[in-house]
C-alpha cells in the first residue's frame, strides 16, 4: 500500500505542475480556481501536521507508522532509491523486483503523467484515490486496534483519520470541481475521464488482489 502513498504524491504534484506555474519567469495560469483547489490539495497532503505537531508528508507519516508497526519499510526505500539512481520511473518499474500488479498500478500512473491531460491526471488522482478513500479507511478502522493490542498503531491510526477527514470534507469535493473545472462541456474530456477513472480503479483492484496474495502466502508460512 505505501506504492500507492508514494504515486499518489506523483499525482498530486503532476497536477501542480500543470495547474499553476511553478518554473521562473512566473506566469499566471489560465484557470485560478483550480489553481487554489489544487494548491490547497498540496498544502495539506505535503505538509500535514504529525501526531507529534511536526510538518510531515502523508507519504512521511505513513513511512514512520509502518516503522512503528515492525512493517518492512525495505520494498520502497530499495524502489525509490533505483529510480533517483536510473533517472527514469519506467525503467525502475521494470527492473524492479516488485509484484507484477504493483508494477502495473505504478506504470499506469506514470504513463497517465507522461501523457501531460491535466484532465486525465485529475481522474486518476480523484476517481481512484481521493473519492475512495475515506469510505475504504473507514471500514478498516473499525476493529484495526482491538484486532492488534500488542502493536502501538497510534500513528497509522492518527494517518487514517486524517485521510478520512481530510477526503471526506475538503480534498474529494475539491478534487470534483477541479475535474468539473477542467473538463466544462467538452463531452470528449468527461469521456477521456471515465475511461481513465476506469482504469485506475482496474489497477487498484489489482493492488489490493497483490497485496492479498502477499498475506496469504506469508499466512501459509507460519
Amino acid at each position: 500500500h505505501i506504492f500507492a502513498v508514494w504515486d499518489f504524491m506523483s499525482l498530486l504534484k503532476a497536477l501542480q505542475a500543470k495547474l499553476t506555474c511553478t518554473t521562473t519567469p512566473w506566469f499566471a495560469t489560465k484557470n485560478p480556481e483550480t489553481r487554489y483547489l489544487i494548491n490547497e490539495i498540496v498544502l495539506a497532503e505535503e505538509t500535514d501536521l504529525s501526531i507529534d505537531g511536526r510538518r510531515l508528508s502523508h507519504y512521511e507519516m505513513y513511512i514512520e507508522a509502518m516503522e512503528d508497526c515492525g512493517a518492512n519499510t525495505a520494498g520502497i526505500n530499495t524502489f525509490l532509491t533505483e529510480v533517483n539512481s536510473l533517472h527514469n520511473i519506467f525503467v525502475a518499474i521494470k527492473q524492479s523486483s516488485l509484484h507484477p500488479d504493483v508494477k502495473a498500478f505504478l506504470d499506469f500512473t506514470f504513463r497517465v503523467i507522461e501523457q501531460g491531460k491535466p484532465h486525465e491526471i485529475a481522474a486518476a488522482f480523484t476517481f481512484g484515490r481521493e473519492d475512495l478513500i475515506p469510505s475504504m479507511f473507514t471500514a478498516i478502522l473499525k476493529n484495526f486496534q482491538k484486532n492488534l493490542p500488542e502493536i502501538d498503531l497510534s500513528k497509522l491510526l492518527y494517518y487514517f483519520e486524517r485521510h478520512i477527514e481530510l477526503d471526506a470534507d475538503e480534498h474529494g469535493p475539491m478534487a470534483m470541481q477541479m475535474i468539473t473545472d477542467l473538463c466544462e462541456d467538452d463531452a470528449q474530456k468527461w469521456k477521456e475521464v471515465e475511461e481513465i477513472s476506469i482504469l485506475a480503479l482496474e489497477k487498484r483492484i489489482g493492488l489490493w488482489n497483490a497485496i492479498e496474495e502477499e498475506i496469504v502466502m506469508k499466512a501459509e508460512m507460519v
